[in-house]
């Protein structure tokens, strides 16, 4: 039943392309008219013949799209029976998501025999929960991008049919399309492109935000405060990837971790962490990344949840910017990188076709350009969709645009063992206390990495 949805789809969208040929014919017609009249006899019967052609094929583009008109007809009137749809969503857009699929039902009424039930939870949890009990899960449920392995091992995902996969890709941005993918496949629908990190700053204090050492030197010259979590496996991989460093984990059908794929301990890692070091000793410097704990602030690397908080820190001042360059200990110059974040929708294998294709018209809808700029006016959510990006309203807001611009160098974040997040605070912590010292050797710096390196390696075997 799903595909049958989609055909009639595609051949209804087809018998309006036709019915605009037709009229383009018969913008041609006159002029080949005319020119008859100033030709010999051949010409006319060539124009008669040409005539009579085309007579033919409106006559067959007219059958066509009867027959299209029909078939849309007949799609019209199917039973998709009655039943009721689990929906998680995060607790606060619960209330904007029974709205939603309100106005869903009052758009397609031929759904009219189905019920939502939406429950408040998060993107964070979603997938822990329909990975222990897939059946007993939601139907349409959303989560964050790195639990998409884990979902697809688990069979608690369905593949995104073609029509659909290929409007979600030529719709949304590419960071939000790979995200949503696993192989070659499209496993969800993207809902947001806003979880990352980014500069907020203090425009009267910061006044060239382009570079990591120029912030520092600024914010020091003023004696004000620059916030960098330089401790956290979130923040940290900002100058490993954006140095090339690469840290990443292959995972079985079963989400068991089989394959660390570090090059942490290399010359692309020593100058990451030589950056590190030589930020957390600038008199600016603080660990943190936490608006609301921030004092004394010039500059702050956070989110877009601490957008308003930054606002009112900041007032006039409030500024955003993407995460600025470095030179390297080499000489090079380099931008600082890191993790992006996507918001995706699921869709749950389902034995009942027409509820599987009453699921995916659902999730097609609420990740939709409209629904997507309903979201952010709602409650805040950075679109993915590239025309709601595009909106006044959405390119108004400095942070998401500050955002926009980092997540073009950012790496989407996949799965990770619990243990690393440990050991990076661990690695952040030993420059913070000095254990490797501002001065240190090149041995020292490998070495610190090279332990690293073993340590994230030894969480997959």
């Amino acid at each position: 039943m799903k595909k049958k949805l989609v055909s009639v789809l595609l051949t209804t969208a087809m018998a309006a392309s036709m019915l605009a040929g037709c009229g383009s014919n018969g913008g041609n017609a006159e002029p080949a008219a005319d020119t008859a009249e100033s030709t010999e006899a051949p010409a006319e019967d060539a124009a008669e013949e040409t005539t009579e052609e085309a007579a033919e094929e409106e006559t067959a583009e007219e059958e066509t799209t009867e027959d299209a008109a029909e078939e849309e007809a007949a799609a019209d009137d199917t039973d998709y029976g009655t039943g009721e749809i689990k929906i998680w969503v995060a607790d606060n857009v619960v209330d904007f998501t029974k709205e939603q699929f309100d106005k869903f039902i009052e758009k397609n009424p031929q759904f009219s025999g189905y019920t939502a039930v939406v429950e408040a939870t998060g993107e964070g949890d979603a997938a822990g929960n329909m990975i222990t009990d897939v059946q007993a899960g939601a139907d349409i449920f959303g989560f964050a991008q790195d639990q998409i392995a884990r979902l697809v091992s688990a069979g608690a995902l369905e593949v995104v049919e073609d029509s659909n996969a290929e409007k979600i890709k030529a719709d949304n941005d590419a960071g939000a399309v790979t995200a949503a993918t696993v192989g070659d496949t499209l496993y969800a629908y993207p809902l947001t492109a806003d979880n990352g990190y980014f500069l907020y700053y203090d425009k009267s204090v910061v006044t060239d935000p382009s570079t990591l050492e120029g912030i520092a030197e600024q914010c020091a010259a003023a004696g004000k405060n620059f916030y960098f979590e330089i401790n956290s496996g979130w923040y940290q991989t900002a100058f490993f990837f954006g140095t090339g460093a690469e840290l990443t984990y292959d995972t079985d059908n079963d989400g068991n971790f089989t394959k660390c794929n570090s090059t942490y301990a290399s010359d692309e890692g020593v100058v990451a962490l030589n950056e590190i070091i030589e930020l957390a000793n600038s008199p600016a410097f603080q660990n943190g990344s936490s608006v609301s704990s921030a004092t004394d602030c010039g500059a702050i690397v956070d989110g877009t949840w601490d957008a308003e908080a930054a606002k009112e820190m900041f007032g006039d001042n409030y500024a955003c910017a993407k995460l600025p360059t470095f030179t390297g200990s080499d000489g090079k110059n380099y931008q600082l990188s890191g993790f992006g974040g996507y918001k995706l929708l699921g869709v749950k294998p389902q034995e009942d076709e027409n509820k599987l294709a009453v699921c995916d018209a659902l999730a097609d809808y609420l990740s939709s350009e409209e629904v997507q700029l309903a979201r952010f006016n709602a409650v805040g959510w950075g679109p993915s969709n590239l025309k709601a990006q595009a909106a006044d309203e959405v390119k108004s807001d400095e942070a998401l645009t500050a955002l926009g611009e980092q997540l073009k160098f950012a790496i989407p974040q996949g799965q990770y063992p619990g243990d690393y997040w440990s050991l990076a605070t661990s690695l952040g912590d030993s420059v913070i206390s000095g254990e490797i010292a501002a001065d240190a050797s090149e041995d020292v710096v490998k070495k610190a990495l090279e332990d690293f390196q073993a340590t994230c390696e030894s969480y997959a075997k």
